[in-house]
């Protein structure tokens, strides 16, 4: 049986100080959206155009789940998983093939 992929992934401003974290089956289409201002509203409003963290999970339905754990973590947590993966948090579009 075949499942759908999916992403978690974690967007921020440019001062690191603003996350949005989301779900997508593509990575590279979502993360255009938002910097082209056709994603989240909540993007949009705090300029959230930097990636800086993405799990990739061959189930979508895992991927969903994964999100929202994250969702209930607290700022510090959340910035320690980020820098577990990205220590300098930097932005890793330049990854992807958008």
């Amino acid at each position: 049986m075949l499942y759908k992929q999916g992403y978690v992934y974690i967007m921020t401003n440019k001062y690191r100080t603003t996350f949005y974290i989301g779900v997508t089956s593509d990575l590279n289409v979502r993360i255009w959206q938002h910097v082209n201002n056709e994603g989240s509203q909540f993007v949009k409003k705090y300029r959230l155009y930097y990636l800086v963290f993405y799990e990739y999970f061959e189930r979508i339905t895992d991927a969903i789940a994964r999100e929202k754990q994250l969702k209930n973590w607290h700022h510090d947590w959340k910035v320690n998983l980020i820098k577990s993966m990205n220590p300098e948090l930097k932005d890793l579009k330049d990854q992807l093939e958008l």
